[in-house]
Order: C-alpha cells, then sequence, then structure tokens
C-alpha cells in the first residue's frame, strides 16, 4: 500500500486542526505509520510460513494457522489506520464546499464581497463535522482494540497452542514465529493507538470548552449591548442640567 498517497492527502487536514489534533496526526505518522512500514510488515512477513506444527497431516498446518489466526495483525492494523483517518477527510471536504460557496458569492456579488471571514474557521456547521470526526475516529479506534482483543483472546502471543480441527489427526502443536519479538510490536501498536484515543479524547473537550467560553462572552457581549442601548433610549428625552 502506498502511504505517502495517505499522507499527502492528510497533510491537508493539518491546517485546520487544533494543536492536539496537529499531535494525533505526528502520532499517528510517525509511531504508527512508520513503525507499520519499516519494521512491523517484515516481523509478519513470515507467520504463516513459519508456523510449524507437529504433523505432516495434509492441509493440517493451514487449518491451525487460519482458526488460530483468522486475519493477520498487520492486516487488521493496515484497516484500522485507514478507517482511523479517513474521518478526517470530512473537515476537508467541507473546507472544499465553503471554498466553491465563497467563489460563487464572490462572483455573484463582486470580489470585495465575503460570504465567510474565513473558510478553514471551526464555526457552524464546520465545527460540528470536526466534532462528528473525532467521534468516529475515536468509535473506530476502541473498536479495532476491542477486535484484536477478542480475536485473540490477548495482546500476547502465546509460544505454542494447540490444534486438534479436522484433518488434523490427533491433537497436535504448533509453535509461532517469533513470538516475543511480534508481542512487542502489538504492544506497541497498541499503546500508540491509545494514546491517539487520549489525544481525540483532549480535543473533543477542547473544542467543547472553547465552544462553550465563545458562547459565554457573545452572550455577555449581547447583553451589554443592550444594556447601553436601553439606557440611551431611556434617556433620549432627558434635558442637560445647567451648571449651578
Amino acid at each position: 500500500m502506498d502511504w505517502k498517497f495517505l499522507q499527502g492527502l492528510l497533510s491537508g487536514v493539518n491546517k485546520y486542526s487544533t494543536a492536539f489534533g496537529r499531535i494525533w496526526l505526528s502520532v499517528v505518522f510517525v509511531f504508527r505509520v512508520m513503525v507499520f512500514v519499516v519494521a512491523a510488515e517484515r516481523v509478519w512477513s513470515d507467520d504463516q510460513g513459519h508456523f510449524d506444527c507437529n504433523t505432516r497431516q495434509p492441509g493440517c498446518t493451514n487449518i491451525c494457522y487460519d482458526h488460530f489466526f483468522p486475519i493477520s495483525h498487520i492486516r487488521l492494523w493496515a484497516l484500522q489506520l485507514i478507517f482511523v483517518t479517513c474521518p478526517s477527510f470530512m473537515v476537508v471536504l467541507h473546507v472544499a464546499y465553503r471554498e466553491e460557496r465563497e467563489r460563487k458569492y464572490q462572483a455573484k456579488h463582486g470580489e470585495s464581497s465575503r460570504l465567510y471571514d474565513n473558510p478553514g474557521q471551526k464555526h457552524g456547521g464546520l465545527w460540528w463535522t470536526y466534532l462528528i470526526s473525532l467521534f468516529i475516529k475515536t468509535t473506530f479506534e476502541v473498536m479495532f482494540l476491542y477486535m484484536l482483543h477478542y480475536i485473540y483472546d490477548s495482546f500476547r502471543l502465546p509460544r505454542k497452542v494447540q490444534c486438534d480441527t479436522s484433518p488434523c489427526p490427533n491433537l497436535v502443536d504448533c509453535y509461532i514465529s517469533r513470538p516475543t519479538e511480534k508481542t512487542i510490536f502489538t504492544y506497541f501498536m497498541v499503546g500508540a493507538s491509545v494514546v491517539c484515543v487520549v489525544l481525540n479524547i483532549c480535543e473533543i473537550f477542547y473544542l467543547v470548552a472553547f465552544r462553550m467560553v465563545n458562547l459565554k462572552h457573545r452572550g455577555s457581549v449581547h447583553t451589554s449591548s443592550r444594556k447601553i442601548h436601553s439606557s440611551t433610549m431611556d434617556c433620549g428625552g432627558c434635558k442637560p442640567s445647567l451648571a449651578s
């Protein structure tokens, strides 16, 4: 898979992200994509070829491997990275939609007229799009972590597994290639995923808190302007007092 293409697409998301979003993007590419491409793929490249069972019964090794590894860690992580990064494109598409509306508005009303102060500013519908994308990313992260733990019953890979699935003649012992190394990489990828979940949650709280502060500030400004306007109207008929 060409991860550079994905990196090029997500680079446009960076300029619309908050500080937490930029840290999240750095964690994804440095500690997940780069580790995945440089090391993890090579570690799991021989997982099926070196899955050895103490039997020569035709088909037994393949059946046992499929039983204990219904989906490879490396393929599950590839799906996870795709599903986790895709919601960020919602923000890019929404900004592109705003820029297109801005272009049509200026073409109709003149170059000096503006529909948005800044098409990339997170307010209104774009704020909701950004917030929803964070919830979707967090949901996918948690879902894939649960799937990994559910499928393999643990994040730790055993050295030996036992299988009695047909066509195996009896209970046979099967041995996983480099289980310690694979366990270390599994914990590393799980840890990076947990960090991304924490960053997403922090960004959600940041966006909500920032929005509440802005709404409170606008409400206080609006109330102050109403009081000033009311005082001006009440004193409209007042006469200036003569100096004594």
